[in-house]
């Protein structure tokens, strides 16, 4: 790109993003934020493959999956916690229950196949469209639209979320003895 300055601000400006979808591509906080070190070391010797006026975001979020993918692959060997049990036990349990909804959520979406899982976090999370989380996977926008469709049903079957309410209006309306009809 000509001008280094304003590549180094487009790729600073996406750090946040980037992180929160490592977290949700690899389920922990340490190893994400070297996946957005490498990532970011990777696209800055690369800057010369980058196209001027296409997407940076979905450049470097193509470039992260990528290395995930990679060290995926290194790792087949290590020993996997798919289930979690090893780190239930080495967590500590927070306190608030917004915490432990939070590690619920965290907990069903590890279950997801990988493919539903990052669909889900890049159109659900991290707001691409279908059809730029179709670029950022290599893939058609109709698969990324069933990958998320698949991964929100198969959380609502986990987390056993059908048919309840949530925000403050449900405590309220809990108390008053109303029912609010979900959006679909």
């Amino acid at each position: 790109m000509s001008n280094p300055a304003a590549v180094r601000e487009a790729m600073l400006a996406e750090i946040q993003s980037l992180r929160a979808f490592a977290v949700s591509l690899c389920g922990q906080v340490d190893r994400a934020d070297d996946l957005v070190q490498e990532t970011l070391m990777k696209a800055w010797l690369n800057l010369d493959r980058f196209q001027e006026g296409t997407n940076m975001r979905a450049w470097l979020f193509t470039i992260l999956r990528n290395v995930f993918y990679s060290e995926h692959r290194k790792r087949r060997r290590e020993v996997e916690d798919s289930d979690g049990s090893i780190v239930g036990r080495l967590a500590v349990h927070p306190g608030q229950d917004g915490h432990m909804d939070m590690q619920d959520f965290r907990e069903a979406l590890s279950t997801l196949p990988p493919d539903q899982r990052e669909a889900l976090v890049l159109v659900g999370a991290s707001g691409f469209s279908y059809e730029e989380a179709a670029e950022i996977c290599d893939c058609a926008v109709g698969t990324i639209k069933s990958r998320v469709n698949r991964a929100r049903n198969a959380l609502s079957r986990v987390l056993a979320v059908e048919g309840r309410e949530y925000g403050p209006e449900a405590d309220t309306h809990a108390a008053l003895g109303k029912s609010i009809t979900p959006s679909p």
